[in-house]
């Protein structure tokens, strides 16, 4: 496994799993084929992942329930993390859902269907529509589930420079979850702040936004498609490298239904890029992402 980055006080490893994709088409329902969802859970443990990142709202509850189903009883090094502040719709939109009674009701619902006491890490995620409800009410509420014993960490995602300021400022702020990956570098001053103030940095849609073809996108690009060429590797794995390359404190968490590509993407952990092959990265071609 990949070199660690402390989470909290306790190290994890610097690639995680991201369990998104383990739900169905659109992240609704139960996934196409579950057994192959569950034999990734799996191959994730027994591979050395200690960091897996969920929502109650993928499904919704069906990837919870799903890791709960696959992994109960967690092994002890296993961290796991959560995002509230959002929900599901009957069309399958992502409405905030940031009124301190529904941040509690989200906490306990992920406790309950992952069969835990106390979530490792909650992550606040913010609208992309910007603040409906005061962020130090949400904080507030987020740091009295902690008092609670509800939660250890308290993070937060898609946020913007200044929330994450704010966020700073209410409470200690443990990892800061944004889009960003190779192909969209537009979250470079949050990245910057997180680094400044030693805060580990998750991406999500690290390899692009799948919705939006990133994957795709990656395999095309010419100076990445060189690096990989170079190092014997694939497209994903330097795209990942890329990111680890960036920051020494980046988690990545890369979400899959396949266990080949989990393993590919844990391979990006050995592709050492060195100044030629960053040089020749910043020529790739960047693609907007949506939030998620």
């Amino acid at each position: 496994m990949t070199s660690s980055a402390l989470l909290g006080d306790r190290p994890v490893s610097r690639i995680g799993l991201g369990a998104m994709q383990l739900a169905g088409p659109r992240v609704m329902g139960p996934p196409r084929d579950p057994d192959a969802a569950r034999a990734v859970l799996r191959r994730a443990i027994e591979l050395g992942v200690d960091h897996l990142d969920t929502a109650q709202y993928y499904g919704p509850d069906v990837v919870n329930e799903l890791i709960a189903d696959t992994l109960f009883p967690y092994p002890g090094w296993l961290r796991l993390v959560t995002k509230v502040g959002a929900r599901r719709d009957d069309r399958g939109g992502w409405p905030p859902a940031q009124r301190p009674e529904e941040l509690r009701t989200a906490v306990e619902d992920n406790l309950r269907s992952l069969r835990l006491e106390r979530m490792d890490l909650v992550n606040l995620r913010l609208p992309d529509e910007g603040e409906l409800v005061p962020l130090a009410d949400q904080i507030g509420e987020l740091e009295a589930l902690r008092r609670e014993g509800k939660l250890e960490l308290i993070g937060i995602s898609n946020a913007s420079a200044e929330q994450v300021r704010l966020a700073m400022a209410l409470t200690t702020i443990s990892e800061v979850q944004n889009p960003y990956s190779i192909l969209d570098r537009a979250d470079e001053a949050v990245l910057e702040l997180a680094r400044s103030e030693g805060v580990p940095y998750v991406p999500f849609f690290p390899l692009g936004s799948a919705f939006t073809g990133g994957p795709r996108r990656l395999a095309k690009d010419p100076a990445i498609t060189e690096v990989a060429d170079r190092h014997g590797a694939t497209p994903t794995q330097v795209a990942l490298a890329w990111l680890l390359a960036r920051y020494d404190r980046m988690l990545l968490i890369p979400g899959t239904g396949s266990v080949a590509h989990l393993e590919e993407n844990l391979g990006a952990a050995d592709v050492a890029l060195d100044a030629t092959d960053l040089e020749r990265l910043e020529g790739v071609q960047q693609l907007g992402n949506p939030l998620g």
